[in-house]
């Protein structure tokens, strides 16, 4: 049987007809119409004002705390249960991140925020990361930026597609990056957007990305730049995935669904909770294991399920026990080491059959100890 993967790409069935358009029209590289009405499109479905495609959600981020002028001397609160870029892009500035540790929502906790920054007067930017699809507190957690002075920045790169409060993911913070990576709910096979209803600071981010050009007949750069900007090939095949977002949304959240209903009364397993004032989009479904109820712990699963071919992979390790930021302050943390203990990812793809599903299902269960299951 063919390998099910955790989150591969899904053809809309488009994507051929707008590449083809892109290379017969000779607008390859760099930029072109597909990334100008990539960038609209985008903006309209995420309810924001403006956007600019970028190589990578990374560089959204980078570019976001470049605009809002974090640099050096600077501290950067992140949430610690994320993907490394969230931090990394704080390092490329030369400012310093510190971490706070989620709450049982899996996002960051707004209280242990607060106490945070209140310690930390350094603190000019605050990186709230929206994981596994699902959008953090942010009336929490603006109102504690808010109260401090400081910034607040959406890591959105796992969200795209999901709501707070009824309005689109993207639009909670002054600024919002998204990720178009390759295994992300579309994909232009690598790519981002940073986002905001602030057109100043999106054409600031413009002109950073394409080497900080100043508008001469010849090479003129009185700022730092960089190499950022998505091509007009790759922006024509995110805009074939973007038609078909909300289909994509849907089918994750029916495999969720079923997910929990197959697997949520066995002894020892949990899922990641969704608020009820969001509605995720499910980019990945993930479980908790209790090994002492279960019978199994989250190792003994993932071995299983790869020894039938069959990918998953534990939940983000958390940046305060990263090697690389081992030094660096963190606040709570206790809640996000036991997820990454115990946690699981499992595969979430929006094209994932029926009865391959029924696969992952059959050996999660074939794990679990069969005297705790009576």
């Amino acid at each position: 049987m063919a390998r099910i993967y955790l989150s591969p790409p899904h053809a809309s069935g488009r994507e051929l007809e707008l590449v083809a358009d892109a290379i017969s029209s000779n607008w390859i590289a760099p930029l072109g119409p597909h990334v100008d009405a990539f960038e609209q499109e985008l903006a309209a479905f995420a309810g924001v004002d403006h956007a600019v495609a970028l190589s990578s959600g990374t560089a959204a981020l980078h570019l976001a705390l470049v605009v809002l002028g974090i640099g050096r001397g600077d501290e950067v609160a992140c949430s610690s249960l994320t993907f490394s870029a969230s931090a990394n892009a704080v390092v490329y500035t030369g400012a310093t991140p510190f971490f706070v540790d989620c709450d049982e929502t899996w996002t960051l906790d707004p209280e242990l925020l607060d106490a945070a920054l209140t310690e930390r007067p350094r603190t000019k930017a605050v990186i709230a990361v929206d994981l596994y699809g699902e959008c953090c507190d942010y009336e929490a957690i603006a109102k504690v930026c808010k109260q401090h002075e400081v910034v607040l920045v959406q890591d959105a790169a796992e969200s795209l597609g999901a709501t707070y409060r009824g309005a689109p993911a993207g639009g909670q913070g002054a600024l919002a990056a998204f990720s178009f990576n390759g295994n992300k709910i579309i994909t232009t096979s690598g790519g981002g957007m940073l986002v905001s209803d602030d057109g100043d600071q999106i054409e600031h981010a413009r002109k950073l990305s394409t080497q900080a050009r100043e508008p001469a007949p010849h090479y003129q750069h009185v700022e730092l730049g960089f190499n950022y900007r998505l091509s007009n090939v790759l922006a024509a095949l995110g805009r074939a995935q973007l038609e078909v977002l909300p289909d994509r949304v849907a089918a994750r959240r029916r495999l969720r669904d079923r997910y929990r209903e197959q697997l949520g009364t066995l002894p020892g397993i949990s899922f990641m909770p969704e608020s009820p004032e969001t509605q995720g989009n499910a980019w990945l479904t993930c479980a908790v294991v209790s090994p002492a109820a279960f019978g199994a712990d989250r190792e003994a699963i993932r071995l299983a399920l790869e020894a039938e071919d069959i990918e998953s992979r534990p939940l983000w390790k958390p940046m305060h026990l990263q090697p690389y930021y081992a030094d660096h302050a963190v606040y709570g943390g206790d809640v996000s080491a036991a997820l990454f203990a115990d946690g699981l990812c499992l595969p979430s793809g929006s094209a994932l059959s029926q009865d391959d599903q029924d696969r992952v299902i059959t050996i999660i269960r074939g794990c679990a100890d069969s005297s705790l299951q009576l």
